[in-house]
């Protein structure tokens, strides 16, 4: 169905960008607009090839040189598995495993393992005649079409795995320019969004609210477009509604085998050291308020908002995380390499603190399940990237699954993707 979909929204774009051709511009001012509109179209651009980042060299010798520091629990061994600058949110290629990976700059980056050593032979840019504006989002249905979610567009990339080598792909513009959020409500802040395809066929997006703690002015506005929350849309763009509001900033989200979304969320800066908390939430159905402004983290109240009554039944996070850590990324596990005692809980990213006395995060944090399905505790899985000086040496963003089932861990500030593997007994 989403293929049926994507189908008829690129081939209404032919029949708009056929009559477009008919007064298109001089070659000599071509821009990367004029590029998408000959993607959408099936046409040739002429963009030459992305040069290939080098996989050798001083870089990558000293990003195994940090990797060397890192700590795991018995049994678990992390590896390089490609230098791919600015790596932030990662999208696995559902076929054959090519890595499509975000950044919050102006490329989205391929990274392809062509002999299956498990490390990357090669990495270069997609679709490198597209102005992409911090295409931070990117995700994949199981038929294989790429959402690329960026500041204030959607773009989508049917059978993106088979077409990523060529210049040319094939485009379609599920959100055009300016329509994800109101033009007037860009910023610099919270920027970077992030996308799942939910059970239900449907794109989930979450979109981060710009403020520390918006004004009272604010929250019509975004309560009616999902700023601050997270909508859902078809493949082809229609049918957009609110699922959940009261977030601040979530850049990590995931459905779990019930079909229940989980989210990170980054909380209220300004509080102190130690407060509020970080948060891991749980969304069950469409319409749901997790407490943001009213509440700055986990139950402490914001400063702004303590004097006015959170709306009726606001619902709590299933754990709270460490204060300022910057929880980003996160993927409930579902594949088969790590031991059972991990199937079904959450990695989660932490991305490491900016306004703190004393650093803390840069790290992978597990979270195991109970029987309820409920959070029974939330540990450190890998650490070692924030020395005991304060110094980062790497930040860790995203966490993904390969196929096999071991676990990518993107990191923007040493621009790489990590492996993690397991080499114990799985049983």
């Amino acid at each position: 169905m989403r293929s049926q979909i994507l189908a008829a929204l690129l081939g209404s774009v032919v029949l708009v960008t056929g009559a477009l051709a008919q007064g298109a511009a001089p070659a000599e001012t071509k821009s990367k607009t004029d590029d998408l509109e000959k993607l959408q179209a099936f046409k040739s651009t002429g963009t030459a090839p992305a040069p290939e980042i080098p996989q050798t060299g001083r870089r990558a010798d000293a990003i195994r040189k940090t990797l060397a520091k890192i700590k795991l629990p018995e049994g678990f061994k992390i590896d390089l598995y490609a230098v791919v600058p600015d790596a932030r949110a990662i999208a696995v290629g559902p076929n054959a495993g090519v890595l499509f990976v975000g950044t919050r700059k102006s490329k989205i980056y391929t990274v392809t393992d062509r002999d299956k050593d498990r490390v990357a032979d090669e990495v270069r840019a997609f679709a490198p005649g597209i102005d992409f504006k911090i295409p931070n989002g990117v995700c994949f249905s199981k038929d294989g079409v790429l959402t690329v979610v960026e500041q204030n567009r959607v773009l989508a990339f049917p059978a993106a795995e088979f077409f990523y080598e060529n210049p040319d792909v094939a485009a379609g513009i599920v959100v055009k320019q300016g329509e994800l959020i109101p033009p007037g409500e860009e910023s610099y802040n919270h920027t970077a969004r992030v996308c799942r395809v939910g059970p239900d066929g449907k794109t989930y997006i979450a979109l981060g609210q710009p403020y520390n703690v918006p004004p009272a002015d604010k929250l019509d506005l975004y309560a009616k477009t999902g700023i601050g929350g997270i909508i859902r849309l078809d493949a082809d763009g229609k049918n957009r509604e609110v699922f959940a509001t009261g977030i601040r900033n979530s850049v990590g989200i995931d459905f779990a085998a019930d079909k229940s979304l989980w989210f990170t969320d980054n909380q209220v800066d300004g509080m102190g050291d130690d407060t509020p908390p970080g948060e891991l939430n749980r969304a069950t159905k469409a319409g749901e308020n997790f407490g943001f402004p009213w509440y700055g983290g986990g139950s402490v109240r914001t400063t702004e908002y303590k004097d006015q009554t959170p709306p009726a039944g606001t619902v709590a996070p299933l754990a709270e995380l460490p204060p300022h850590a910057a929880d980003l990324g996160l993927i409930v596990y579902n594949g088969k390499q790590f031991p059972k005692t991990y199937r079904g809980g959450l990695f989660i990213a932490e991305h490491g603190s900016w306004n703190r006395s004393e650093p803390v995060g840069a790290r992978i944090m597990f979270a195991s399940l109970g029987a309820d399905g409920k959070v029974a505790a939330v540990k450190p899985f890998a650490e070692g990237w924030l020395t005991k000086d304060g110094e980062y040496l790497g930040r860790p963003v995203d966490v993904a699954m390969l196929l096999d089932g071991s676990l990518l861990v993107s990191d923007d500030t040493a621009g790489a993707i990590y492996r993690i593997s397991y080499e114990g007994d799985a049983q």
